[in-house]
């Protein structure tokens, strides 16, 4: 499954968890608690006020070797949002992606994320 049939799929739309897909295509859902969709709003609000230049949002599904992972909330340049604005997942992730920490995440797994995300390049900031 790629991440345009995920998104075109009536069953998968409205679901109370976070959807990305891995490497292999196969879909990996998270439960969200609303201290989760809380703290996201609040982040939004601060990078908004303290970062110009730029646009901020959640749910940012980004493309990666490692499948498509969905980055809790962005601030993308204005530069950058140019080229992603129309893509179903982004080709290049954001030039900050910040993670929501849950019970279920582990350290490994963040890790993991954040290289899946700034694979060698070095650029861009996954805050957990």
């Amino acid at each position: 499954m790629n991440w345009q049939e995920v998104c075109a799929n009536p069953n998968l739309k409205n679901l109370p968890f976070k959807i990305e897909l891995n490497e292999y295509g196969q879909i990996v859902m998270s439960p969200m608690k609303v201290i989760h969709s809380l703290l996201q709003g609040e982040i939004e609000r601060l990078l908004s006020r303290l970062i110009t230049g730029g646009k901020v949002f959640p749910e940012c599904a980004i493309a990666t070797e490692k499948g498509t992972k969905v980055a809790d909330v962005v601030w993308v340049s204005d530069g950058r949002l140019q080229q992603i604005k129309y893509e179903i997942e982004c080709s290049i992730a954001p030039e900050i992606c910040i993670e929501v920490l849950s019970d279920s995440n582990t350290e490994a797994e963040m890790m993991a994320k954040k290289t899946a995300l700034f694979p060698a390049t070095g650029t861009g900031i996954l805050v957990m």
